[in-house]
């Protein structure tokens, strides 16, 4: 196992390596100006390998390599590449590059290029389309944005319920020569799973897996062999509910129906993987009040993304400052106060964090609903307040050791308890208060949860003290 783990360890760190080693060659022979080296460079090489080295480059030498080698810049490299690259890329090139790489690719990754395009620069490269993708193209972008009908694809192939497995093979081997023949490439997908059966009005009735129709004898009847278990999609269902289903029901495929209930697309499993990447992405930073930094992001951007959330935050530390205002005299008094102080709200804070990461996990993996709202928060203030008791013990003897005071190790104690009992509540409750009121819990959820744990437990502990020892 220690032979096999290091063998791992060996063959990433290599391929660190010659990543690097292949970028820094980009490099020079940008600085060269050297685009038969580029071409050589680029060429041979997996799309995604490409997009991950052409990403680690500043936006000055993105944009010296398309000049020097716009060939390069392929339909499939196109697909892969982030959406703030292909942004920047995309007004370099020719509008005819553009067309030709949108009629070689499958719809869905066609909407996505054309999303990122100057708006100046639409009509021109709709025009050099056929009129079947633009159609396609044209009925994608009128969907919102993070839908279901965005995100679909509108290549599939179904079968009528009555032809048999031979005849579906056939059907699609045809596909395949007609495509052959014609710019833009297949007729089928580049990537299905699933056949889909329909009626006489293209409605679907079932699916049949791929490894299902090549297991068949050709006679059999597609009827026969479908499975009539179909989950479908609507087009106007968000991508993060789209997500919810394929990874509930294990999907690979799923259909997408018009408003007529008839089949429009499919959705797979791949963008699927990449949607749930992005969105978990999207939550973990949300918490944090921060967007994602890319690599082409400026100093400036960055600043400007961040600095809104670090303003709220200081008119709440502002507010929790108010609070210690009001007991100056008796921190004046006992100065062991101000010493304490951070200690209740960094414990309280620590808490509503816990609750809240679990409680926005909860609410993204549809965990956590109304039917089991009550036991969960229940669950949350038990358990803060367990936690609560057992370091009120701790910090309390820390508190008499240290200054020799029982009544001061007391109240410590007591307002370490209702700090953490009432963090645990915020960290349940002011996500599900926001989710209800339709507002995303990721976003918003640690500047409310922070401000409570702040202001409660400087008001528990130095209203306690003034009462108690003062």
């Amino acid at each position: 196992m220690s032979d096999q783990s290091d063998n791992i360890d060996s063959a990433v760190t290599s391929s660190v390596d010659i990543d690097k080693q292949h970028v820094d060659a980009l490099r020079l022979a940008i600085a060269a100006e050297d685009g038969a080296v580029l071409r050589q460079l680029l060429s041979k090489e997996h799309p995604a390998e490409l997009a991950d080295r052409f990403e680690q480059l500043s936006g000055d030498d993105q944009a010296l390599l398309v000049e020097l080698a716009p060939d390069v810049i392929s339909p499939a490299l196109l697909a892969e590449l982030e959406d703030e690259v292909v942004e920047d890329i995309l007004p370099l090139l020719e509008p005819g590059q553009i067309s030709k790489a949108m009629k070689e690719l499958d719809s869905d990754d066609a909407i996505q290029i054309f999303e990122e395009l100057p708006k100046d620069r639409r009509a021109q490269v709709l025009a050099d389309l056929p009129e079947q993708d633009r159609k396609e193209i044209e009925d994608g972008f009128a969907c919102d944005e993070e839908t279901a009908g965005r995100l679909m694809q509108r290549e599939f192939v179904a079968a009528p319920e009555f032809w048999s497995v031979g005849q579906t093979i056939d059907h699609m081997r045809m596909q395949h020569r007609q495509g052959e023949g014609r710019q833009g490439g297949d007729n089928l997908p580049d990537k299905f799973f699933d056949i889909y059966v329909i009626d006489a009005h293209f409605h679907p009735l079932g699916y049949i897996p791929l490894s299902t129709l090549m297991r068949c004898e050709s006679d059999q009847v597609l009827k026969n062999i479908m499975d009539t278990n179909l989950t479908v999609i609507e087009p106007d269902l968000d991508q993060e509910d789209v997500a919810y289903l394929f990874e509930k029901f294990h999907l690979i495929s799923a259909p997408v129906l018009d408003a007529d209930g008839r089949l429009s697309g499919m959705i797979t499993v791949d963008d699927i993987v990449e949607i749930i990447q992005d969105e978990h992405t999207e939550d973990m930073l949300a918490l944090a009040g921060v967007n994602e930094a890319g690599l082409v992001d400026t100093v400036w951007s960055t600043v400007k993304a961040r600095a809104p959330w670090l303003f709220i935050n200081l008119l709440t530390a502002i507010g929790a400052s108010l609070i210690i205002a009001q007991f100056q005299k008796e921190i004046e008094q006992l100065v062991a106060l101000a010493v304490l102080l951070p200690i209740v709200a960094s414990m309280g804070g620590n808490t509503g964090t816990q609750a809240l990461a679990v409680a926005i996990r909860a609410l993204a993996t549809r965990d956590l609903t109304s039917a089991n709202a009550v036991r969960v928060i229940r669950r949350e203030a038990l358990a803060a307040t367990a936690n609560g008791l057992i370091f009120a013990v701790v910090l309390g003897g820390i508190t008499y050791a240290w200054f020799g005071r029982p009544k001061l190790a007391l109240v410590i104690a007591a307002a370490l308890v209702f700090n953490l009992f009432c963090a645990g509540l915020a960290g349940i409750l002011v996500p599900l208060g926001l989710k209800k009121v339709g507002a995303d819990p990721a976003v918003a959820s640690t500047v409310f949860v922070t401000t409570v744990t702040d202001v409660i437990g400087f008001l528990a502990f130095l209203g306690l003290a003034s009462l108690f020892l003062l």
